[in-house]
């Protein structure tokens, strides 16, 4: 038995409309548009093995290396999502980031030569470790200090990146072969396309967005960052969130170190400066309310996407790239922006709906 056309019509409208109520809609649209618009105003070249005319910027090169220039930035971008989902935030990341690969190189180099899958595995048990372990510290100043994340986390940026720096002495390590081998893989693709990255910040944020939209202590997340007292008087054990929304943010930070350090093929007590803004302005610009309450893992990589567009357009269109910080702080003030201006239309959307309800309970009463 076929559907009718009409059946079917009825379902795609609803699952458009779905789809454009959703947090990301807008957000989805708006990489369309800078990516179309970049695709408009890039230019071409010609291909002197094939003698095609190939566009600047939609090309498998060049999107295979925009996915993965996003792919660092979005895997911690996930993980400080679920942090200020708390209401909290975590200034961390990049320091946590550097010392996870000054561990993992420094221990690889210790216990010498291994196989490849071993030494694949060291590294990324040793920067998951590491990475979790300082999110736990940075929870636990947090629950027993009684002091703002802000401050914390701060605080820990130093002091981590100094361990990192008296570890390794500002020297630079190289790391074996074969971590390049893995995040370098082309997995069938050829042509110097590497998949890796994107294919694990793709697994990142399906896994942080399961945590969130389909777990209890992903619920109890958005409960503590939405209603911090309501949480408390439903006997949500406040101290253990935050310690574990810390420590995700350190494992993604690690999960990012270990893919980075092997992709670069070295580490460095300097790795990862200036992180902190483009996580945070990637959750941000993905939809994740400073305030707390709101936010979502695809989001974070969509924002981690969008930013590392914008700082393609200034590559590919031939701008001043001087302009790069210019161009994320002013996507941070906006993004802040029109976040707030959708709260408030969102609570005045809920305020008239409250009011008619008494309203039209009345009229049916008196009919």
């Amino acid at each position: 038995m076929t559907t009718p056309p009409s059946s079917r019509l009825t379902a795609a409208r609803s699952l458009g409309r779905r789809l454009m109520g959703r947090q990301e809609a807008g957000l989805v649209l708006v990489t369309a548009a800078v990516a179309a618009a970049l695709t408009l105003f890039a230019g071409s070249h010609l291909d002197r093995r094939t003698g095609e005319t190939i566009n600047d910027f939609w090309n498998s090169h060049t999107l295979v290396q925009t996915a993965t220039d996003a792919s660092f930035f979005a895997i911690m971008a996930v993980g400080a999502t679920v942090v200020i989902i708390s209401g909290g935030i975590d200034l961390s990341v990049g320091s946590i980031y550097a010392l996870s690969g000054v561990a993992s190189a420094l221990l690889l180099r210790a216990m010498g030569p291994m196989p490849d899958a071993a030494t694949v595995g060291v590294a990324l048990l040793v920067c998951a470790g590491v990475g979790t372990l300082c999110g736990m510290v940075n929870g636990a100043l947090v629950v027993g200090l009684k002091v703002h994340p802000f401050i914390i986390t701060l605080g820990t940026m130093w002091i981590l990146r100094g361990i990192a720096f008296v570890a390794t002495r500002a020297e630079s390590i190289l790391l074996p072969e074969a971590l390049t081998g893995f995040a370098k893989a082309p997995l069938g693709l050829g042509g110097g396309l590497y998949p890796v990255p994107m294919l694990l910040m793709l697994m990142v944020t399906v896994a942080g967005a399961l945590y969130l939209t389909r777990t209890v202590p992903g619920r109890h997340v958005f409960a503590f960052g939405g209603n911090l007292e309501a949480s408390r008087f439903a006997g949500l054990p406040l101290g253990r969130i935050q310690i574990g929304v810390f420590a995700l943010s350190g494992l993604t930070a690690g999960l990012a170190a270990f893919l980075g350090a092997g992709f670069y093929g070295s580490v460095s007590s300097g790795d990862a400066q200036g992180y902190e803004l483009y996580v945070i302005a990637a959750a941000v610009v993905g939809g994740a309310s400073l305030v707390g309450g709101r936010g979502s893992a695809f989001g974070a990589m969509l924002g981690a996407l969008l930013i590392v567009l914008f700082r393609q357009s200034i590559r590919t269109l031939r701008f001043d790239q001087n302009y790069e910080w210019i161009v994320v702080g002013c996507a941070i003030i906006v993004a802040v922006v029109i976040d707030q201006w959708s709260a408030r239309a969102a609570a005045r959307r809920l305020a008239r709906a409250a009011e008619a309800v008494p309203a039209g309970e009345s009229r049916v009463a008196a009919a």
